[in-house]
């Protein structure tokens, strides 16, 4: 049942190169200027992507230790899906502006639910409960919209209340929202995201939901663990 409900959410579902510096003439002075290739207009600096300073990981006791390494291992592996729920949308959405007839945007969407449920059905029977709920925090994340009105909105109301239904036998809600305000271990899960991305393991995609992350680290840093 776990695999039902969750092969159904992934139905909605300029490297700059070597720059070459050439001197330019501005009246009697020579300036050093960066040429980038495909821009015809000369720069004095480039813009980099900005760098998130990650504080040091310290824990509590060894249980905590664990259950970090635990929660890595399963956000992970879940991820991926969870960007591409979030990239199939977005393209999903984008062609069915260009459809006129209800009828093509019906044929579209079924030709995304085939090629979804033939290239990853396989690995979502593998999910546990535990690595399901994840996936359902990390979808509302990536989307801004849960699980569950991903599933109302391109079926009906009452498809959504059968699967919320059956997700809930296995402790898992499709209306599930990431809440890195006021749950640690959705904080936990974007810190690991964060480290993640800058270590190039991860494709970074940035959170529809907003929040900042340096406020967050301050106030979970010197939350204590629930015992």
């Amino acid at each position: 049942m776990l695999t039902t409900f969750l092969k159904y959410i992934f139905f909605l579902f300029p490297v700059l190169l070597i720059a070459q510096v050439s001197d330019v003439e501005q009246d009697t002075t020579v300036g050093k200027y960066l040429i980038i290739k495909g821009d015809s207009i000369p720069r004095t600096t480039i813009d980099l992507d900005a760098v998130m300073i990650l504080h040091r990981l310290k824990f509590e006791n060894r249980e905590a230790r664990i259950r970090y390494l635990i929660l890595r291992r399963k956000t992970l592996k879940v991820y991926p899906y969870a960007k591409m729920a979030a990239d199939r949308l977005d393209s999903l959405t984008k062609h069915l502006a260009t459809l006129t007839k209800n009828s093509e945007k019906r044929k579209y969407t079924r030709k995304i639910q085939k090629y979804i449920e033939g290239e990853f059905s396989d690995e979502l029977k593998k999910m546990s409960r535990t690595e399901g709920q994840i996936l359902v925090k990390l979808i509302h994340r990536q989307t801004g919209i849960t699980t569950f009105e991903l599933v109302k909105e391109l079926r009906n109301g009452w498809r959504a209340f059968w699967y919320n239904t059956t997700a809930s036998m296995f402790d898992i809600s499709l209306k599930r929202e990431f809440d890195p305000e006021n749950e640690k271990e959705d904080y936990l899960i974007e810190d690991i995201l964060q480290r993640n991305f800058q270590s190039g393991r991860l494709v970074r995609q940035k959170s529809a939901i907003p929040f900042d992350f340096y406020t967050l680290t301050e106030k979970w840093r010197n939350t204590p663990e629930k015992p």
